[in-house]
């Protein structure tokens, strides 16, 4: 054969049919996913079964302004969100929060939350702010962290347990469990102590108390805020990672619910063995004259090892598929795709949190003070004079919020629904929810609105993901890994398996993503 058609097989061969990844879900695990493989060599498609992208990161028009439905802010440890932002072209939009910070409220009483704490746990139980916080008494029983004898033999387990048992119940249920509860949406006694604090164990054997070692991983803490945001909503980060999909060639499919992932037509061990010599061949000769390097690609003739069955009976080919799909339709669909993953569903599983979100915009000149920070946390004591556990003052804590709602107006987010039991709001029908709402934040904000100042009102449910720091969670989730690792040209993520966060969204869609990559051509080199 001539120089001249061999470089014509070797191009064909590079130029052959790409590689055909399905992500199912548009969550920004499937948006991240879908990203990092839609690149020459890599067929991609997004299935998302609802009319929209970026699940819980969702815009909220309302009284003529955009605003964030759900999460409104990202954490920025370990970089990876701002790499994301930064490579997306909204970098130079992040913002930082008003550095007031949150309140708590016991009772009918809100006090700023104390500020040398992690997960609400003081690091100095004396401090003025703590004394402030859960008064004297609270604070002496903190003190008498100190002068305990650590337990030696073994670690506790259970946050709420390490906690009493070291601080007392004052710190706990004033100070701890409001935090918690919102940012994990499970009860301190079912956390885990490794997953929402490593390392807090370890520095307590070796320092003798709780609060040191608490002072200690503040103070191993990176400087500068533990939060940002993107100026005009965090929404925009899901609507840009859609656009940037596209543009590199990938699909995204609205209202394509994904029923079954069904085996497709397996290559025999002898067409794969022939496919990876001449994938092999290919590489080197292109090498030897000089041509681009081959594409990791499905190859000619290859059969797809994946046919996905939607709602409405299409069917797509596949060569691998990520399921970045909630807890509950991931799980159906891994059960469908190989029966060794079918147990999975059947674990003892904790249940989805239900919370609702109630934004508000007010025309009252008394906000502007911002009397009580960013927002206020509420202790679940029987004493609450309020039914939501949570507000954010979101005119006071983004400076972008205060800009678009213009003088007079103000921004309120109320919270609704406590781990282990459902929204309180969820049978109010939003006459009498509107009402709640006002007087909810007129108590947290300690001013007498009146429902003359509701300019707007919105309600936004929402499921939570599975509480991912909950005692035995992590066993359950290595179980799905494990049992999917098992299946060739299958991967999981989602926030179900990471925690919810994008700071532990992000990487790991990017992890998977990088395998996902690499599935098909490993199918064929392993038979070299």
């Amino acid at each position: 054969m001539s120089e001249d058609a061999l470089g014509d097989e070797i191009r064909h061969a590079v130029e052959a049919p790409p590689t055909r990844i399905v992500v199912v879900g548009g969550g920004v695990a499937g948006l991240v996913v879908a990203r990092e493989c839609a690149r020459p060599g890599f067929e991609v498609t997004v299935l998302e079964a609802s009319g929209r992208v970026g699940g819980s990161v969702a815009p909220l028009e309302l009284d003529g302004l955009t605003l964030d439905a759900g999460a409104e802010s990202f954490a920025t440890r370990g970089g990876h969100v701002a790499e994301l932002i930064d490579a997306l072209g909204l970098s130079d939009d992040v913002v930082q929060p008003s550095a007031a910070g949150a309140w708590v409220r016991h009772g009918s009483r809100s006090v700023p939350l104390p500020k040398a704490g992690l997960l609400g746990i003081p690091s100095s139980p004396l401090a003025r702010d703590v004394v402030a916080a859960i008064g004297w008494g609270g604070a002496l029983r903190a003190y008498l962290d100190r002068l305990k004898p650590v337990l030696k033999i073994g670690q506790e387990k259970r946050l709420g347990t390490l906690v009493r048992s070291r601080m007392g119940s004052k710190v706990l249920e004033l100070l701890v469990a409001p935090v918690v509860t919102g940012v994990y949406s499970a009860a301190p006694d079912d956390l885990d102590v490794d997953v929402v604090a490593p390392g807090l164990n370890a520095a307590l054997t070796r320092l003798g108390s709780l609060s040191g070692a608490v002072g200690e991983l503040r103070s191993a803490a990176t400087a500068g805020s533990a939060v940002g945001g993107i100026r005009g909503g965090m929404w925009r980060l899901p609507a840009a990672l859609a656009a940037d999909v596209a543009s590199r060639g990938g699909t995204i499919r609205l209202q394509a619910p994904v029923t079954a992932i069904e085996s497709g037509e397996a290559p025999s061990e002898e067409d794969q063995a022939a496919e990876a010599v001449e994938a092999a061949l290919a590489g080197v000769l292109a090498d030897e004259l000089g041509l681009p390097a081959p594409s990791v690609t499905d190859l000619p003739g290859l059969p797809a090892r994946w046919s996905l069955r939607l709602a409405d009976g299409e069917r797509i080919a596949a060569d691998v598929v990520v399921v970045a799909a909630p807890a509950d339709p991931a799980l159906a669909l891994l059960a469908t795709a190989d029966d060794a993953l079918a147990d999975l569903a059947a674990l003892e599983w904790p249940a989805a949190s239900s919370v609702e979100l109630v934004t508000l915009v007010l025309a009252d000149d008394r906000l502007a003070a911002a009397p009580q920070g960013t927002g206020v946390l509420v202790a679940d004591t029987a004493d609450a004079d309020v039914t939501a556990k949570a507000m954010t003052h979101s005119s006071a804590k983004w400076a972008w919020v205060a800009e678009a709602s213009g003088p007079g107006r103000h921004i309120v987010r109320l919270s609704y629904g406590r781990a282990g039991r459902p929204a309180e709001s969820r049978d109010l029908d939003d006459t009498a929810l509107r009402a709640l709402a006002v007087a909810d934040a007129g108590r947290l904000l300690n001013i007498p609105l009146r429902e003359s100042d509701l300019v707007a009102f919105a309600r936004t449910p929402w499921t939570n993901a599975l509480p991912y720091a909950t005692v035995g969670q992590r066993d359950r989730i290595q179980r799905v890994r494990d049992g999917v690792d098992a299946v060739e040209g299958l991967e999981v993520t989602g926030s179900w398996l990471t925690g919810t966060g994008l700071a532990s969204v992000v990487p790991d869609a990017r992890r998977v993503a990088e395998k996902a990559r690499g599935l098909r051509w490993k199918a064929l080199t392993d038979n070299l």
